[in-house]
């Protein structure tokens, strides 16, 4: 068994900034694998590779377009990346692409990454100083604040080994991975294999995928096995939260399963078509006003949808607001899953945020009362966040393990949290088990 401990790195950055060539600077692998790629020299699809950066600890690459035609593809592989190496050439500084990559980091929810200021020996000292300045400039305000700059030439391969070294500082702080929860893993890329069927690869964002499962393609809504899984080219009989995986499954075709869908344990999740969330603008050259149309991506899936500003007649630049997305198609989503919102027409990114209640009814506007109670899903523990579930579905009569559903996290966790407040005389039950009535002591 493989005991290595494995971490997703992404790169991002504008266009012929040196990504791809210092990847490959790197893991000694190129990521680019379509022709029109290597004929093209820019990254249009995602790219992956993956190297070891010592016996104990093994990186997967994620390599993000860098053209703003491609910035749909860069979306979908943010999801589940544990840190950023942020690419500016030294011979061009912080450009378009640069900057609106760094805002939709910082909207998703990256924490931690470094900055790679390649192609350093095309330029001199005093000039790479100047760079340095405009960066942190740029980046003041943002997760990548304090973030170290490392001075590289690709092709030199002067300051990879920095490069190597800051990536294993950030490693010793990142948390444990989330074993426990529901798998789920967003599918990014799916084709076929003669002799072998339809393939899908993604990053698992939580729990743990096995030999044999039987999972749910969302949005089919089919049931398969998974025949075979591979880590990083091996094949394992498990795959853990934080892994890019390469799932086979049986008796599907790959249009059954395109980029955008989810793979997770059936019954695990609930579908919705409102969504309650905390929205975080940037820079907006456009008024954004009362049900403007977006493009919604979440995971590596994207849908229409439009805002209801539940309190605000527009919104402004560089603010926080509470607010209600009414999809277009139906998607499953999570308490604190992380987002990006574009215009509809232009493409523009407006900002970006996470889920408050992913199971969401209506709201008026201007409604004080359905504001607070939004807020204080935002606020409270998952304890709490249980409790409103309840008091809010008792006169459907739901047993605990619909529950399960709706709060999308696992059955033990819930059924334990659920025991609390029956103690506590918050919540009564009727039966044993999963299959046990649970009603709010307000019903």
């Amino acid at each position: 068994m493989d005991n290595k401990k494995n971490i997703i790195v992404g790169t991002a950055g504008h266009i012929d900034h040196g990504k791809t060539t210092l990847i490959r600077a790197l893991t000694g692998r190129n990521t680019d694998r379509l022709k029109e790629e290597q004929n093209r020299g820019i990254s249009i699809e995602l790219g992956f590779t993956h190297f070891d950066l010592n016996d104990e600890l093994r990186v997967g690459i994620i390599d993000v377009p860098g053209h703003e035609k491609f910035i749909k593809n860069m979306l979908s592989g943010v999801c589940g990346m544990d840190m950023i190496i942020l690419v500016v050439a030294a011979d061009e500084g912080i450009m378009a692409q640069t900057k609106e990559h760094l805002d939709i980091l910082n909207l998703i929810g990256i924490k931690n990454g470094i900055i790679a200021l390649t192609k350093c020996d095309l330029v001199d000292k005093d000039w790479i100083e100047l760079v340095k300045l405009d960066i942190a400039d740029e980046v003041s305000g943002t997760f990548l604040e304090d973030a170290k700059i490392v001075e590289i030439s690709s092709t030199e391969k002067t300051g990879i080994e920095q490069l190597k070294n800051e990536i294993i500082r950030i490693v010793n702080t990142l948390p444990e991975k989330d074993l426990n929860s529901n798998p789920r893993l967003y599918v990014d890329r799916s084709f076929s294999i003669t002799g072998f069927g339809t393939v899908v690869t993604g990053t698992l964002i939580s729990g743990t995928l096995n030999l044999d499962d039987e999972i749910l393609i969302y949005p089919a809504n089919k049931l398969t096995k998974i025949r075979n899984l591979q880590v990083h080219d091996n094949n394992v009989d498990t795959a853990y939260s934080g892994q890019r995986v390469a799932v086979n499954l049986a008796n599907l075709k790959k249009e059954d399963v395109p980029k955008g869908s989810v793979l997770i344990p059936n019954n695990t999740f609930t579908e919705s078509n409102i969504i309650d969330v905390k929205l975080k603008t940037v820079n907006l050259p456009f008024e954004i006003t009362n049900r403007t149309r977006f493009h919604l991506y979440l995971g590596s899936g994207e849908v229409l949808c439009r805002a209801i500003l539940l309190e605000n007649e527009e919104l402004e630049s560089n603010k926080e607001y509470i607010v209600q997305l009414r999809l277009e198609e139906p998607i499953i989503s999570k308490r604190n899953d992380r987002f990006i919102l574009r215009l509809f027409s232009p493409l523009y990114t407006i900002g970006g945020g996470y889920v408050i209640d992913s199971n969401a009814t209506k709201k008026k506007r201007f409604n004080n009362f359905d504001i607070e109670e939004i807020k204080n899903l935002d606020n409270c523990s998952f304890k709490e966040y249980i409790y409103s579930y309840v008091d809010r579905f008792s006169d459907r009569f739901y047993l605990e393990k619909n529950y399960y559903n709706f709060l999308s996290d696992s059955s033990k966790n819930i059924s334990k949290l659920i025991d609390e407040l029956i103690e506590e005389n918050r919540v009564v039950s009727f039966g044993n088990n999963s299959d046990r009535l649970i009603l709010s002591d307000r019903f």
